[in-house]
């Protein structure tokens, strides 16, 4: 449907195409028809129009209650939060109207998120319309150069230990160059640490069998980082010397690393909040989606809420809708976890876990975001509602003690579990690698938008000989947030400044 209408306040014309948007469960992003953006690309194709009076702009509500909306499942709809009013869609209109800077702009309107202009920051490039000289400046950054260098510095597991200080040591090693035709080299300035590096130093994630894990050794340590790609082979055409990345991949507490480029993630800044949203707000994005089939209206329980990935399952419980509990230990995160709009804090050093669900949620609760295990596993269990589920996303209190991860016995699990039609999912989120960008996409977006906050734990962690010192504080318990490990102080300084 399009609308001409003529500005009250200056002579001109204003074209407003307005759109019924819906929306992928759980993706935040607006979907049109035809090619995905289409609309948007056209609206900003005809934003030059101002110049001569016309200001072109697309409305886009995601669902208001007229015939044409009701037909829609509704379970999709109360998902999003139910039907927009009418005068939500009106008062949007004559924003885009009364605002002549939005010339080109697209006007998302949702229920739990009100009005969101897109594209936001973060796909602006996407969406602009460049002449073909401003294209050819679009390929270079302004990122500092990269001079690859003879030798560098990586973390090598050399022993199976779940001790990360003992089974692991710094090495110098050679750069191999020339590079292989389809890889990359990238300079790590930022890499992020994890409560199973310890899972992995012991040899957990290649096999039970001690004989047959340790015939991988040595092998690289780390899990996730940013940097930016320093060299390229021959045969990479989808990434330029210089484009900041992010790597999923064993080997990121390094200073370089050799990777296929099809294995890079391109995002905006090589920044640690970046980071941040790799494993730990990967995990939460996906396992919220996939195993706890999360909607809204729902009672959310997350264990471990005040660590790197506790603090994104909190938010986004909120963002869709839900009424989130969560565990920490101390009044520093109590107040770091109320500050995210938590609805019960329960700090485990003041207040028994399994007395407050019995005592305020009688009724249990609907998902239970678990990475505690032991004796946290017994309790979320038993506090599990009809049709419950609970995430198990690892089991942070088994991973370290003197023989290490240790299998443990639930006795009455499957009676409990048949009782109550409940759900017990274990996540593990390599074998969910086909949604990683969709993913990463929502929450870039939701923290463009100023919806998502990403907390780093304050303290510093300089340089790859940081890296046992980085992995023991976060198992300390004393860690707020998410842990990361500054690879090149200087490199990330410079970063901080463009």
């Amino acid at each position: 449907m399009t609308q001409v209408m003529r500005s009250q306040k200056k002579p001109g014309v204003i074209i407003n195409i307005g759109s019924v948007a819906g929306l992928y469960p759980m993706s935040y992003e607006p979907v049109y028809s035809g090619t995905k953006g289409g609309v948007v690309m056209f609206t900003r194709s005809l934003a030059p129009l101002k110049r001569h009076g016309i200001r072109v702009n697309v409305l886009c509500p995601e669902f208001v209650q007229t015939n044409m909306g009701e037909q829609v499942n509704r379970v999709l709809v109360d998902a999003l939060g139910g039907f927009l009013k009418v005068e939500d869609v009106v008062n949007g209109a004559f924003e885009l109207i009364e605002d002549e800077s939005k010339a080109g702009a697209c006007l998302w309107i949702s229920k739990r998120r009100g009005m969101v202009y897109w594209p936001i920051s973060e796909k602006e490039k996407s969406y602009l319309v460049y002449s073909s000289k401003s294209k050819r400046k679009l390929v270079k950054n302004g990122f500092p150069s990269i001079q690859t260098p003879e030798y560098f510095q990586k973390m090598v597991v050399h022993t199976l230990s779940h001790n990360f200080r003992n089974a692991t040591r710094l090495e110098h090693v050679r750069l191999q160059l020339p590079i292989e035709p389809h890889s990359t080299i990238v300079k790590i300035i930022y890499a992020g640490v994890n409560a199973s590096d310890v899972n992995f130093s012991s040899g957990r994630y290649f096999s039970s069998n001690a004989k047959e894990a340790a015939a991988h050794l040595p092998f690289d340590a780390g899990f996730e980082a940013v940097g930016i790609v320093a060299s390229i082979g021959d045969s990479v055409k989808h990434i330029k010397v210089g484009t900041p990345v992010a790597l999923m991949t064993f080997g990121s507490y390094a200073e370089f690393m050799l990777i296929p480029a099809k294995r890079l993630i391109p995002v905006p800044r090589p920044d640690p909040e970046v980071v941040a949203m790799l494993t730990s707000g990967l995990t939460a994005s996906v396992a919220l989606e996939k195993a706890g089939q999360m909607t809204s209206g729902q009672v959310v329980l997350v264990t471990a809420a005040a660590g790197g990935t506790g603090q994104f399952a909190v938010q986004l419980a909120k963002l869709a809708g839900n009424k989130v509990v969560a565990t920490c230990g101390g009044e520093s995160k109590s107040t770091f976890l109320a500050s995210l709009g938590v609805d019960r804090v329960v700090n485990y050093r003041n207040e028994n876990i399994k007395d407050v669900l019995k005592k305020e949620f009688p009724r249990g609760v609907d998902i239970i975001y678990e990475s505690v295990g032991g004796e946290t596993f017994d309790v979320c269990l038993n506090a599990l509602a009809v049709y419950g589920r609970l995430i198990v996303i690892g089991m942070i209190s088994q991973y370290q003690g003197e023989e290490g991860w240790k299998p443990q016995n639930y006795t009455g699990l499957c009676e409990k579990i048949l009782g109550k039609s409940q759900t017990v999912a274990g996540f593990f989120l390599i074998q969910y690698a086909h949604l990683w960008q969709d993913h990463l996409e929502k929450l870039f977006n939701l923290y463009a938008s100023g919806k998502l906050k990403v907390f780093l734990d304050p303290k510093k962690f300089l340089g790859v000989a940081s890296v046992a010192d980085a992995v023991e504080y976060l198992h300390s318990g004393r860690s707020v947030g998410k842990v990361v490990v500054c690879m090149d102080p200087s490199y990330g300084q410079t970063l901080a400044k463009l």
